[in-house]
């Protein structure tokens, strides 16, 4: 029998993965629609596109993860299966963090000007930087999962050892080196956060030297180039906020086995981690030109089919 917190967190999960499937599968088809039509498209639409398939996993793996806590609690604490959903996750999580801090790297070196010749070099090359970064969040993310299976490998190790009841120096040394493993498995989350935050400062830079520039022409502000700033300023803001509530939730459940009444910590950290993958994705379409109008047009759709059924 479910109790009130359980069924409450599986109301939230299930209310968030279908928000988050509705947004994401969204772009998915507009965007793949788009190139099916026209067979092409743009690098600014692969990335979203895909950073959206990346969240439809991920979304799917914290179903499941839900389930597991509320249906096997044992099974989720330490299983063959959840081992499994971890590896998954740790790939996915960490190629969809990549793909958002791409999106960000291509919207500044799009977007931004400067006249340093580093960064001129780099605006000229846009779609070859753009790649070659996606190119190293794929190594980076198998880096991860193989340093996720690694650490898997260890604890089976202590387990076996702690099951024998002989602590010894061999046992304190792969203690300490599982601690540390799992501590540094953290640390794969600070280069995209490091190029998403340089990316930010790097627009609002450029936004301020735009205004300024504006004020000394005495022209309007709401120029194309002011919004385009505008607009991927937000977009980055977003996805920086959200990816630090993201982590943050991403912690607590790690730890909730330290802390008191465990479950319920879980359930908690859960719900706050299937926020970002599920919000961001309406924050991209209301950002992008495209969406945004693919979206207002469903919407009058909808509202055009029900005035003519419900006059």
């Amino acid at each position: 029998m479910l109790g009130l917190a359980e069924g409450v967190f599986l109301v939230l999960s299930g209310t968030q993965f279908i928000l988050g499937i509705l947004g994401n599968g969204f772009i998915g088809l507009v965007n793949g629609g788009s190139w099916f039509k026209s067979k092409r498209m743009s690098l600014s639409d692969f990335i979203i596109t895909n950073l959206a398939l990346s969240r439809i996993i991920l979304l799917w793996i914290f179903l499941t993860d839900a389930l597991l806590i509320v249906f096997y609690p044992e099974e989720h604490d330490s299983g063959t299966i959840m081992q499994m959903v971890d590896i998954l996750w740790t790939f996915t999580n960490h190629l969809s963090i990549w793909l958002a801090t791409c999106l960000g790297v291509f919207y500044c070196l799009k977007i931004a000007s400067f006249s340093h010749s580093t960064f001129l070099w780099l605006k000229w090359r846009v779609s070859r930087v753009v790649v070659w970064v996606l190119l190293g969040a794929l190594l980076l993310s198998f880096g991860s999962t193989v340093s996720l299976i690694n650490e898997f490998k260890i604890y089976s190790a202590l387990k076996g050892i702690d099951g024998t009841g002989n602590v010894t120096e061999h046992f304190r040394k792969k203690r300490n080196e599982y601690y540390l493993i799992h501590v540094l498995g953290t640390l794969w989350y600070l280069p995209p956060l490091i190029v998403s935050l340089a990316s930010y400062f790097l627009l609002l830079l450029s936004l301020g030297r735009h205004t300024q520039q504006m004020q000394q022409n005495g022209t309007s502000f709401r120029d194309p180039s002011t919004e385009a700033h505008k607009r991927a300023i937000k977009i980055i803001l977003s996805f920086f906020f959200l990816f630090l509530l993201y982590f943050l939730a991403f912690l607590i459940t790690s730890s909730g086995q330290f802390l008191p009444k465990p479950k319920t910590v879980k359930m908690i950290g859960e719900i706050i981690t299937m926020f970002y993958p599920a919000g961001h994705s309406f924050v991209l379409i209301l950002g992008n030109n495209k969406l945004k109008q693919a979206f207002v047009e469903m919407l009058w759709c909808e509202r055009g089919s029900k005035e003519l059924f419900f006059p």
